[in-house]
């Protein structure tokens, strides 16, 4: 789970969802590195809710293997 923290940067809190929580819904990103993947998701997280305070909600985020490498097939 991944949140923006108080400077905007993102923070980890744990591997997986709680239990307690759900899927709402998904985006797909095609970024070079995880870090990267991180830092859209803590902007995200950041995002203006009801007042315009932030939200900083958690969200999960999982990598998308892609197929063998060209040369394997």
């Amino acid at each position: 789970m991944i949140r923006a923290g108080q400077d905007g940067a993102a923070v980890t809190d744990g591997v997986f969802v709680e239990t307690k929580e759900f899927l709402a819904g998904y985006w797909i990103v095609d970024v070079q590195s995880a870090e990267r993947a991180y830092a859209i998701v803590a902007q995200a997280s950041a995002a203006p809710g009801p007042g315009g305070t932030r939200l900083n909600m958690p969200i999960e985020v999982r990598e998308v293997l892609s197929g063998p490498p060209p040369d394997l097939l």
